[in-house]
């Protein structure tokens, strides 16, 4: 049957692009390089059309899928198992603009296009692309509609979600759905876009998507100011909505020792008021988009600004003058994964709470970490506009930070996930619930969540076939 099968892909997507010797550690390890699997074989389909005929072969012969893009999610969630009975289908080929409709502000795609390419082709159109985040330039779409990514911008122009018009896909049978329209409003019963959004390659395979497109911004404004407190970051965020309005495009927090770690690890950055007496707890880096002139969306920026420090909720401020400076600025918060890497292996956390409830949930669970576990070391920074922390947990100073996670892992994401709930918050605010976290979905979803969840699965998806573990345990 196995041999069958691998011929029968070998004919329909050519026998170069279905690969089964070699090194295949691209497609069968996860970015982060926590789980390696084995793949039956890793095909490449160039087409919609060749996509349908594998998945057709495949649930014919009754093996299982793995869709992938740019396998840079955080939550193994496009990685094989270990079995050798999965087929990976890697979307990668499929990297075409079908087509950019300017009148109607959209863009159609295909799933294995990179998400930087994408900014860049919009860009050439004198139009925006906001979907902006740290994997850009290896991600692709396809992956980021499949985990509703979020980034840097979710503040203004929302999700992944909220930037989909329509999709196309490539059902568990083997059918293809044309949902490529580019219509704003469609009323005529559920909404399947939706459904398969954020779905992980669990109930069909995205093969294209019509993305919303926005104009270019007159003025883009970039600062950086250090806070007192995270109360204070949040009263800061309340003051730029008031003053900015839907001009406000980003809101960034950073811990100290977020930053630290940034200056140790990369000392040719220069992180702005690092060397304060008596350094503030927390950093925040904004940024404002406006249509109109640049010198009246300063006025109105440096005027926030201003306002806050009298307010007490900013302790100092710098304006980037140039393009380049705000790129600086920005690459000082994207350097702090990096950083931590090279501190050494930590537990990472995607959450989401209120915006108005992260103060008191960072100082309750900070307590309790620090009481539970001595030393411990809390490495906070994320997208405070939208309530998206990455709330991560290194290792005492000094010690094995390997060991630390072997043996703290389930007790600090305990800790940390029950403190979530407390605040009515989710565990996986953008990086979905993969393979890592289908156990505590398990745990922290409603009876009744998971229940309809399942029967949505069973009902597009009747032979378990797609991306199985991923989101619902087996």
């Amino acid at each position: 049957m196995t041999t069958a099968l691998l011929d029968s892909l070998r004919q329909i997507v050519g026998a170069a692009h279905v690969l089964t010797d070699g090194d295949l550690t691209a497609y069968e390890q996860d970015w982060r390089k926590r789980v390696k699997g084995k793949a039956l074989a890793v095909v490449r389909p160039a087409s919609t059309a060749e996509v349908a005929a594998v998945v057709k072969a495949c649930a014919a012969a009754g093996s299982p899928m793995v869709p992938q893009g740019g396998n840079t999610g955080l939550s193994v969630g496009s990685t094989p198992d270990g079995s050798g009975t999965q087929v990976v289908l890697s979307l990668t080929r499929m990297n075409q603009v079908r087509a950019i409709d300017r009148d109607n502000l959209t863009m159609t795609v295909e799933a294995g296009c990179i998400l930087q390419s994408l900014q860049e082709t919009a860009d050439k159109e004198g139009l925006l692309f906001p979907l902006s985040l740290a994997a850009e330039g290896s991600c692709t779409i396809g992956g980021n509609l499949g985990t509703n990514a979020g980034g840097t911008q979710v503040v203004r122009y929302g999700n992944t979600r909220e930037l989909c018009l329509g999709l196309e896909v490539v059902t568990p049978q083997g059918e293809v759905w044309d949902g490529l329209s580019g219509l704003r409003k469609d009323n005529t019963g559920y909404d399947l876009r939706d459904l398969f959004i954020g779905s992980e390659g669990t109930l069909g395979v995205i093969t294209a998507a019509t993305m919303k497109l926005f104009p270019q911004p007159a003025a883009r404004l970039t600062a950086w100011a250090a806070v007192p407190s995270m109360q204070a970051a949040v009263r800061l965020l309340g003051l730029a909505h008031q003053h900015l309005g839907a001009g406000l495009t980003g809101f960034e927090v950073m811990g100290r020792f977020a930053l630290s770690l940034v200056i140790k690890h990369m000392p040719q950055l220069r992180v702005p008021f690092a060397g304060l007496d008596g350094a503030p707890p927390y950093y925040v880096l904004l940024e404002n988009s406006d249509s109109e002139s640049e010198e009246h969306a300063r006025e109105r920026f440096e005027a926030l600004l201003e306002f806050a420090f009298e307010d007490g909720c900013v302790l100092d401020a710098v304006v980037a003058e140039s393009l380049s400076q705000a790129h600086e600025l920005w690459h000082i918060r994207e350097s702090i994964p990096l950083a931590q890497a090279e501190e050494g292996l930590n537990i990472k956390h995607d959450i989401s709470i209120a915006a108005s409830r992260i103060p008191a949930f960072v100082e309750h669970t900070d307590a309790l970490l620090q009481r539970e576990i001595p030393g411990v070391r809390l490495v906070n920074f994320g997208h405070l506009g939208d309530g998206n922390l990455h709330y991560n947990v290194q290792a005492p100073e000094g010690g094995d930070a390997r060991e630390f996670l072997r043996t703290q892992e389930d007790r600090v994401n305990q800790l940390v996930y029950d403190a979530v709930a407390l605040f009515h918050g989710s565990f996986s605010a953008e990086h979905g619930v993969g393979v890592l976290k289908a156990d505590k979905l398990a745990h922290y979803k409603s009876p009744v969540a998971l229940s309809m969840m399942r029967a949505i699965k069973q009902a597009l998806d009747p032979q378990g076939l797609m991306n199985p573990g991923c989101i619902l345990q087996k």
